[in-house]
């Protein structure tokens, strides 16, 4: 059951001068007001689509002979995202039961998942999994043989350990294991697959440290000079005293154990202790763990904490022995974009029993730094009592490798932040001599031309490598177009570096590749979906050889059917959507996908709301590049929700800002407003939008692009920002890619803030925000100091900041709220706005007037 909080509880009643409660409630009759219980509600038509269960989601096998169907709670209770939690240096963690409040970073409460099927696919036949009663599961993990699946299941008092058997369905909870999810990797499964490695929180902890009645001191920091741009993380979830750190060590410590899959029989692994990540090596017999060491940093997150990093020999489980690695010290001065000194990026070899990798920077760790190499690339084997292997340099900073099935032969990648580029190379670990082959050489930015991502499998033990055919190996990718993502599978021979198309969806669906389904590559799964089909698996055959066009199959495929998900929201069917493509005045190729209503007619002019995300490019060739499908299964979230309110949307249109990185934020609002000028112009050309009625809104750095388009231009007639940064003073050491300092362009730092021209904000903007936001630079200060400041300047705004909430709103409740606050306000300044006088005009930035569209 929810908890209802009083009106005069929540933080949603600030209202600017421009307009009242009364007159609110007046223009927008259809919205129901729940002031009783604090929350107030859209109308049930939208109500309904949002309780509406949404389709499940598959989790394939290793094996790729069963699939788990994973249904989520799309909108946790208020009750549950309004649980207490305690913020320890990056991580938010509820004390009552030792369970990560949210994601990193604050992105949002974890769903638990409402349901499990198990589908066999060969027969395509179902079994549902009883989960327990007021079960909250997160995704399960499969074993690399396919007989068995894990999964964490979050109650009021523990974090429990279930483990199920793919046969049939049978799901049982491990005795005493309760989980410690803070720092992460709780749960995997070991190369044996019949043992769990997990953190389990220690037995006989005692209560937590209580908080002194009297400070044992003040909080003290200090600098002793040198640059320490660390500090953009935000304060208040760092650490901050000395109880603080004795709570971050009471909540990080973890207790080692392997879990019998058959027994359930636990068994502790060394002592307690606060460890991160644990990764076991394809032997078994080692595990490479890495642990928090002080002292404790006030200014930064635990990853940036003193580490040790040790290998430990398993083979004897009452003696481990350990074998040092590395100490990394505390690393509070990364340059902002680079990396910490010292070892990084470890991984295990996986086609050999007991290898490790990693990385170390030769260039600082600072991307700044010119340097003829950035990485050097290490290797170390068992019994490790031997000087380390350099394998290799890379001319840009090292950005992981994948291993093949062949001995000695990786995929190793390179990333470029100042040019927006990858690179990735072919390389022989066993042979350092042998110069790197170039295989992948493309800007980060790049859709049409990319070649997707390999194809890996499992091997028995649990390792990773990319899956090979001979000489070749499999390429997935999205299959972006001119006109759309039409996802596709290649293979691609690593001698000749040819490919050749395997299968590419249609024009007409939106399918994806899963996996193969056997051990030769002439059958896969896919996810299939379409503008009027919810996603289903289908079973793909390949078949006959194909003359096929370019970019096209080069082999026919059969399919069918193994699920057979029903569509939860028919209503949502009658929406239209269709992909949009345009010009920027500049001649810079752009597009949207235009949305709209239920019962539209064609030349119908209608009330429209723009929603965008600006993006970064240091290409234009690049930035005008479509991504997305029109053939996706429609479903409607948020702002989308309003579809079902008259509105037309125009959604995702391309927000590129083009230039140099290290620059690229010098011509940013004369990009922002031509942009949206574009945009707009092409809504009003086709029919659709009313040019006197429409509504712009954005999340994140998407509501910066709102409050900025209020400000600077005349096109639209209202804006919603939710989740914004409106003063980037607050972010001095760079937001986004741009990568300087407030004290380096103190003029691009006040021209791109909002809060600087509240002056000129005449159009109405409502501003919400989470309460809990602990998204570095989107802090709630952020909102209400916007607020205050368009208030105090005589412009019209609400304010509604969501209990609870941090920077994605998670709650039915706030979900709600949100919805209810966007529909009144576009519908009293965009849908019921009086035409404006044919001269109405704002002064853009750039000293300009932006005419009406």
């Amino acid at each position: 059951m929810a908890i209802k909080f009083p009106l005069t509880c929540l933080w949603v009643t600030l209202l600017a001068t421009g307009i009242t409660s009364a007159a609110l409630a007046a223009s927008a009759p259809s919205t129901a007001d729940n002031s009783a219980s604090g929350y107030n509600q859209p109308p049930k038509n939208i109500l309904d689509v949002m309780r509406a269960p949404s389709p499940p989601v598959p989790v394939v096998s290793p094996t790729h002979d069963r699939m788990l169907l994973v249904s989520w709670q799309d909108y946790p209770s208020i009750s549950r995202v309004a649980a207490p939690f305690l913020r320890l240096a990056g991580v938010r963690v509820e004390p009552k039961n030792h369970s990560k409040h949210d994601t990193p970073g604050g992105y949002g409460i974890t769903p638990c998942a409402s349901s499990f099927e198990l589908v066999h696919i060969a027969s395509g036949a179902q079994t549902h999994i009883a989960l327990p009663a007021d079960a909250c599961p997160n995704r399960p993990l499969w074993s690399a043989d396919g007989k068995r699946f894990a999964f964490e299941n979050v109650t009021a008092n523990a974090v429990e350990l279930w483990i199920g058997d793919a046969s049939s369905g049978a799901i049982h909870r491990v005795p005493g294991a309760h989980l410690n999810p803070m720092l992460e990797d709780q749960m995997q499964w070991m190369p044996d697959q019949k043992t769990l490695l997990v953190k389990l929180v220690p037995s006989r902890m005692g209560p937590p440290p209580p908080e002194p009645a009297i400070p044992a001191g003040p909080s003290i920091q200090e600098s002793g000079g040198g640059k320490g741009q660390s500090s953009t993380y935000e304060n208040r979830d760092t650490l901050g005293n000395r109880h603080d750190e004795d709570l971050f060590d009471y909540y990080a410590a973890s207790q080692l154990a392997l879990v019998d899959a058959n027994s359930l029989a636990i068994t502790p692994v060394g002592a307690a202790g606060r460890y991160e990540s644990l990764a076991a090596a394809p032997d078994g017999r080692h595990l490479l763990v890495t642990s928090i060491r002080k002292p404790y940093s006030y200014v930064t997150t635990f990853d940036r904490f003193p580490h040790e990093v040790e290998i430990w020999d398993l083979s004897k489980r009452q003696n481990i022995a350990v074998h040092h690695v590395a100490s990394l010290p505390l690393a509070d001065r990364v340059p902002i974009g680079g990396v910490a000194l010292g070892p990084r990026d470890f991984s295990w070899r996986a086609t050999e029993p007991a290898t490790l990798i990693w990385a170390e920077a030769l260039d600082g760790g600072d991307w700044k730094t010119e340097v003829p190499a950035r990485d050097k690339l290490m290797l170390l084997k068992a019994p490790f009592n031997t000087a380390a292997l350099e394998i290799t340099r890379t001319e840009q900073r090292y950005a992981g490798i994948s291993w093949t099935e062949q001995a000695g032969l990786a995929l190793m990648h390179q990333y470029d932040r100042n040019r927006h580029w990858r690179r990735s190379f072919l390389i022989d670990a066993d042979d350092p001599q042998q110069k790197p082959r170039l295989l992948w050489d493309l800007s980060t930015d790049e859709k049409y031309a990319n070649p997707g991502t390999p194809v890996k499998r499992q091997l028995p033990n649990g390792a990773w490598v990319l899956r090979q055919d001979g000489d070749s190996i499999f390429l997935s990718g999205a299959g972006a177009s001119p006109d759309g993502d039409r996802p596709f599978l290649d293979k691609l021979d690593l001698k000749t570096l040819k490919s050749e198309r395997l299968f590419r969806s249609d024009k007409t669906s939106y399918e994806q590749f899963l996996g193969f389904a056997g051990a030769d590559a002439h059958s896969f799964l896919t996810w299939r979906q379409s503008v009027i089909d919810p996603p289903n698996a289908f079973l793909r055959t390949i078949g006959a050889p194909l003359d096929a066009a370019a970019g096209e199959a080069a082999f026919a495929s059969s399919s069918a059917a193994i699920t057979h998900i029903p569509d939860p929201t028919p209503v949502v069917r009658e929406i239209k959507k269709r992909l949009v493509k345009y010009k920027r005045d500049d001649g810079l190729d752009l597009s949207f996908t235009l949305y709209t209503p239920p019962g539209y007619r064609e030349g119908q002019r209608v009330p429209t709301i723009l929603y965008a995300y600006p993006l970064d490019y240091a290409d234009a060739s690049k930035a005008g590049q479509t991504t997305g499908s029109q053939e996706t299964f429609t479903r409607l979230r948020q702002y989308r929700l309003l579809l079902l309110a008259g509105y037309a949307i125009i959604d995702n249109a391309a927000f590129p800002i083009v230039g140099d990185p290290k620059k690229a934020y010098d011509s940013y609002m004369e990009q922002l407003v031509g942009d949206a000028k574009a945009a707009v112009d092409e809504a009003v050309r086709l029919g659709v939008a009313d040019p006197d009625r429409i509504g712009v809104t954005g999340h994140s750095h998407g509501a910066l692009m709102t409050a900025n388009l209020l400000a600077h231009s005349d096109l639209f007639r209202a804006g919603v920002a939710t989740s914004g940064s409106y003063n980037k003073t607050l972010t001095p050491f760079g937001f986004q890619n741009e990568q300087r300092s407030v004290w380096d362009a103190q003029d691009v730092y006040l021209k791109v803030s909002p809060f600087f021209f509240a002056d000129k904000m005449k159009t109405p903007l409502l501003i919400v925000h989470g309460a809990d936001d602990a998204n570095p630079g989107t802090t709630p200060l952020q909102a209400s100091k916007l607020y205050e400041a368009i208030r105090g300047n005589g412009g019209t705004t609400r304010l509604v900041l969501l209990p609870h909430e941090p920077h994605w709103y998670s709650a039915m409740e706030s979900n709600q709220q949100l919805v209810y606050e966007m529909l009144r306000w576009f519908d009293t300044y965009v849908k019921n706005a009086p035409p404006r006088a044919p001269d109405a005009r704002q002064p853009s930035s750039a000293g300009v007037f932006l005419q009406k569209s």
